[in-house]
């Protein structure tokens, strides 16, 4: 009796010590995910801060040089200083320009206010202007409601691959599609007709797929990616429901 209570004693407290390291497990995860999700969103936050100061600040400044160089060119007399006066007010002028296109790019806010469809079609279309390779978009339902973390996870690992695509398999086709199912909120599939690759004979398996894989990890979705040398590449995330 003493031998079968100490079995079972043993028995229980292994199956206790492994349910509580599964759970210790499972919180250390669930940590991690709402840490890189807190970073995402600090990121989002300090670029659009970053974008506000230069637009308010140095744009400020930019603009009253210009006015500066404005006047001085009224006020000049001399044609050869006028002609140095002129060229120097047009580099301020195209400065000002640049700093106001990164201003609005940094404080943009295009994730929030969209749909991740809208944003989704929007980088295929950017790409098909180019006419480098031509890319399709379909999906199943007419809205997903998503927030900010899930919708930048979709639309960088979008853009990840396909700028690799056109980077480095020289295809002609990328298809894109993003469904939803009854056990599935959604399923993401892109797919090449590039040259491919050997997976294994790449090193730490690349910064690109390495970006990719760590975004989905963010929601805790499910990451497969595969490439076939002269058939192509596909990458496939799956989001189930919550039960």
């Amino acid at each position: 009796m003493f031998i079968v209570a100490m079995m079972i004693y043993i028995r229980n407290y292994r199956q206790r010590k492994k349910e509580y390291l599964n759970e210790i497990e499972l919180k250390n995860e669930l940590h991690k995910r709402e840490l890189l999700a807190t970073q995402l969103e600090i990121q989002q936050a300090t670029m659009q801060q970053i974008g506000r100061e230069l637009h308010d600040n140095i744009g400020q400044k930019l603009t009253l040089v210009s006015l500066y160089t404005q006047q001085l060119l009224y006020e000049n007399k001399v044609p050869e200083v006028s002609e140095r006066i002129d060229q120097v007010s047009q580099i301020i002028n195209q400065s000002l320009q640049d700093l106001r296109s990164l201003s609005k790019t940094l404080t943009d806010d295009n994730i929030n206010q969209k749909e991740i469809v809208t944003l989704i079609q929007e980088e295929v279309d950017n790409t098909n202007s180019f006419k480098k390779c031509h890319v399709s978009f379909e999906h199943n339902f007419k809205r997903l409601d998503l927030d900010f973390v899930h919708k930048n996870v979709l639309l960088r690992i979008t853009q990840e691959f396909i700028q690799n695509s056109i980077k480095h398999s020289k295809c002609r086709n990328i298809s894109i599609s993003l469904n939803t199912f009854e056990d599935t909120l959604w399923e993401l599939n892109i797919k090449d007709d590039g040259i491919g690759f050997d997976p294994t004979k790449i090193k730490s398996n690349g910064i690109g797929l390495t970006n990719m894989k760590n975004r989905a990890k963010i929601i805790g979705a499910d990451f497969t990616f595969d490439s076939k040398e002269n058939i192509g590449t596909v990458l496939n995330i799956i989001l189930k429901k919550q039960p």
